[in-house]
């Protein structure tokens, strides 16, 4: 099936709003692939510092209600959250309504910079996609799950493809590649007795169920570097022709020397830089920086004609091969890892502006580590946690909620405590949205003329400033997933207020609070397509950490309530304590006794005491 054919289906399938697991993994079927990422050398930790000089944007104001429609129509629109050219409501607290514009931090720059697309509403964004020869871990799913938030599809708006891109209205065409052509790939082929290129494919496949688990979006495009041999071999010869490699028995080097702009993304010196290879250093190289385009066959490896003998592609000329296939040498964005800045990134730059004269990227972005125990996470450390083996235990959207719950750029600490809070967060944010779905399906949203009252309207319009605020500042997800704390309170109070003559306007508050905060989270990526689906798998997550059955719990809620009712209140604090300690919290309510998934006592006092 082509791309175009897929795409097609895909659109179609959207028609209805809403789509499950099996039907977005369909969409993750082959499309192509290839490209790589960057380094922590020079990059700053995040710190939050909304830029002062953006001017204010506002909505109009005829009418409460004419208001709260123009507010959610602009939100669902390719529009910008709000109108520029209008006056009109402010925040609570009275400050003017933030801008819908986006601020990135520029790796070559060292600084945020304003976005502007390279073509109005067009983006182009290249993102290093993995070397597929292992299940991918939790650092390779902060890349892929940072770019997702910053990516929108370029399919109609709905639950499951609207990410901050699209929200700002850009048409974006998101590259991501496969790396299927490796040193890495070849010697796992070699261990288990497998054809590398087969290997390879299949941990494609594994790679991407795991981006369906995550509520990753497909790529436009996902080239593979097999699929790519003659792109790669043309831009190698155009290198050679503008006398910026070298051949050696087959191979063929990149002359670092040729590009006197080297280091100037990582910020290093030619002199201290370290061979730009994954092996050790060639004496056969003119300067130990210089690194391979073209490594001759070997025997037993997958090897493909060229010009210099049959072989295969060096690592760093893959990427710049194929995002110029899909983008051009001249697109808007490239990211990745920050451990991809020196030498991937550094290499790709200068051997793209030796092929063309020119490479003009406009923002190089970069996440920050996955870290275990301070030490970045990675393979060859011997110190990860494979995707699937976290989502044995934990809720994939809890584990999306724990990645955004640090800014991009800062490094994240994995730990089982961050892990279980954010499962209890993302329990408590679906358990109030169910619960607020049900109170409005149960009840008439009142007369045409029933108005949000002034101080939830505030609530809602303050909210979205914050976010648009903070997105629009480097992608500050910390910042927006705490403020949702804001909107869900207001809605658990309006939830245990009794009804009344106010009725209409409480069920009128409750689907707009409702409405804001399940936009933040379609954008975000964590809107589930049910609540209760994704309720009980949390709860089946919690007892299986627990090593608990629910029957077991069950068992346990039955002796506690003859406890209580033996007057036996010893026991009936042990029990409850039994199972908070294994995160399962007992709640009493007039109709019974119920439980629900919670932070495990012990992991609650060690955060305690955390300084």
């Amino acid at each position: 099936m082509s791309y175009e054919t897929m795409r097609a289906a895909w659109l179609a399938n959207h028609r209805e709003q809403k789509i499950n697991m099996a039907t977005l993994f369909k969409y993750y079927k082959p499309l192509c692939s290839s490209i790589r990422f960057t380094s922590p050398f020079t990059i700053p930790p995040f710190r939050y510092a909304p830029n002062r000089t953006r001017p204010p944007r506002t909505v109009p104001v005829t009418g409460k209600r004419r208001q709260f429609f123009s507010f959610f129509s602009s939100l669902t629109s390719s529009l910008p959250v709000l109108n520029e050219n209008n006056s009109g409501p402010t925040s609570g607290d009275g400050a003017a309504s933030p801008p819908s514009e986006l601020w990135l931090y520029n790796t070559m720059t060292r600084k945020k910079e304003l976005f502007k697309s390279k073509l109005d509403g067009k983006v182009g964004m290249y993102v290093c996609g993995v070397t597929a020869y292992d299940l991918s871990h939790i650092g390779h799913a902060r890349v892929y799950v940072t770019f997702d938030v910053l990516y929108r599809s370029s399919l109609p708006l709905s639950p499951f493809n609207c990410r901050y891109l699209r929200h700002l209205g850009y048409d974006v065409s998101y590259v991501r590649n496969f790396t299927d052509v490796d040193d890495k790939i070849i010697a796992r082929a070699n261990e288990v007795g497998e054809d590398p290129i087969s290997l390879s494919r299949r941990y494609c496949e594994e790679f991407h169920q795991d981006m369906v688990s995550l509520h990753c979006l497909p790529p436009s495009v996902e080239p593979r570097v097999s699929d790519h041999m003659p792109q790669i071999v043309d831009m190698i010869n155009k290198i050679l022709d503008n006398g910026c490699a070298y051949r050696i028995d087959g191979d063929v080097y990149f002359s670092v020397d040729k590009f006197p702009q080297y280091g100037r993304l990582s910020g290093r010196k030619l002199e201290d830089n370290r061979a730009g290879e994954r092996i050790a250093v060639d004496t056969r190289k003119r300067n130990p920086a210089d690194f391979a385009l073209w490594k001759s066959a070997k025997e037993g490896e997958p090897s493909w004609q060229s010009p210099w003998g049959p072989g295969r592609p060096g690592w760093h000329i893959e990427c710049s091969a194929m995002s110029a296939a899909y983008l051009g040498h001249s697109f808007d964005i490239h990211g990745g890892g920050m451990d991809l800045v020196f030498p991937h990134h550094e290499n790709e730059i200068a051997q793209s502006c030796a092929a063309c004269g020119d490479s003009n990227i406009s923002y190089w972005v970069h996440n920050g580590f996955v870290t275990v125990d301070s030490e970045k996470m990675s393979k060859s450390l011997g110190n990860f946690f494979t995707i699937r083996q976290v989502i044995d235990l934990y809720h994939p959207l809890a584990v999306r909620l724990f990645l955004l719950g640090t800014h991009y750029r800062s490094p994240i600490n994995y730990s089982d405590a961050l892990l279980e809070n954010a499962s209890d967060r993302i329990f408590y944010i679906y358990q109030t949205l169910y619960d607020c779905e049900n109170v409005i399906g149960e009840q008439d949203a009142g007369s045409e003329d029933s108005a949000i009252p002034p101080d939830t309207m505030n609530c809602i319009v303050k909210f979205n400033d914050l976010f648009a605020a903070s997105m629009s500042d480097d992608l500050h997800t910390p910042v927006v997933l705490a403020a949702i704390s804001d909107p869900l309170k207001i809605i658990n109070d309006m939830l245990h207020t009794r009804k009344g003559k106010k009725q209409a306007k409480r069920i009128e508050s409750l689907s707009g609070l409702g409405k804001i905060v399940q936009k933040v989270l379609t954008i975000l990526g964590l809107m589930p397509t049910t609540y209760s689906e994704v309720l009980q798998q949390l709860k089946e997550k919690a007892l299986r950490r627990a090593k608990l059955t629910e029957d077991q719990v069950i068992q346990k809620i039955h002796e506690r309530t003859e406890a209580r009712k033996n007057k036996d209140y010893e026991k009936s604090d042990a029990i409850r304590k039994e199972l908070s300690s294994v995160g399962i919290a007992l709640m009493d309510n007039p109709d019974g006794t119920t439980w629900r998934p919670a932070v495990p006592l012990a992991l609650q006092e060690l955060e305690i005491g955390t300084p």
